[in-house]
């Protein structure tokens, strides 16, 4: 039996960061696709709990099983594991993301969430992102590089509940110097906000900011990016913090 893949994202199904994954995908097994109707960036592992989800066929990919999800990509990754898929799929993928979701931009990413709600399932998953913003971005270095990452991913056991963050620089072919797995680098965003009035006078704000990276060891995430690696950071839900837990010990009664 060829292995399952099932395949979101958090741009939208019709972005063509998930039509250049499905077209890596499709050479490895049999694809099933669930992605939000619409751009779902920055929602991180939210979940639609207050109005109805739709789920409706998509006809972007008619030779595929294809669906558009009203909801968010961790809404989409629960609706085809318990609604949709007949059994469970070998791996997760989502993305490709048009943008990095390296460093402390994993905690906002929709794209690795929904890799993430994938671990919580104890299904090996993967979320993978380009250096890009660019709606038309060229995905065919990532598709180089993705296709490297799932031949080990589909003959090797993940850990339990561990999946991976795969974020990919934006170079030529010739240019990309290989892979790196890494840490998450410490390095966050200084929020800023943009306020404006509108027509009625009324105050309205732009979240803006700037990406600070503080971090400048040679094992993070961001410095294989600027190196021109793709880094690969795996990935678990588990925030525990086990080297304080001694710290707090003395509020136990």
């Amino acid at each position: 039996m060829r292995p399952l893949l099932f395949i979101t994202n958090d741009d939208g199904i019709s972005a063509k960061g998930i039509r250049s994954l499905i077209e890596v995908a499709q050479t490895f097994g049999d694809v099933l696709v669930i992605a939000p109707d619409k751009p779902q960036s920055g929602m991180g592992h939210a979940i639609t709990v207050n109005q109805i989800l739709r789920l409706e066929k998509s006809i972007l990919f008619p030779d595929l099983e294809a669906y558009t999800c009203s909801g968010t990509p961790v809404d989409c990754v629960k609706l085809g594991i318990y609604e949709v898929m007949r059994r469970k799929p070998d791996l997760i993928l989502s993305g490709i993301n048009h943008g990095l979701n390296s460093a402390s931009n994993v905690l906002y990413s929709g794209t690795m969430s929904a890799a993430v709600e994938g671990a919580m399932e104890n299904i090996p998953s993967i979320g993978f992102s380009l250096d890009s913003f660019d709606s038309n971005a060229d995905f065919s270095t990532a598709k180089d590089a993705i296709k490297m990452v799932l031949e080990y991913a589909l003959k090797n056991t993940f850990p339990d509940h561990v999946c991976l963050n795969v974020n990919i620089p934006n170079v030529h072919k010739e240019a990309l110097r290989g892979i790196k797995v890494c840490r998450q680098a410490h390095a966050f965003w200084e929020d800023r906000f943009d306020k404006r009035l509108d027509q009625f006078g009324k105050p309205y704000y732009w979240l803006t900011g700037e990406f600070k990276n503080e971090d400048h060891a040679e094992d993070t995430d961001l410095f294989a990016l600027k190196e021109g690696f793709v880094s690969i950071v795996p990935t678990q839900f588990d925030l525990t913090a086990y080297k304080a837990l001694e710290n707090f010990k003395k509020l136990e009664q």
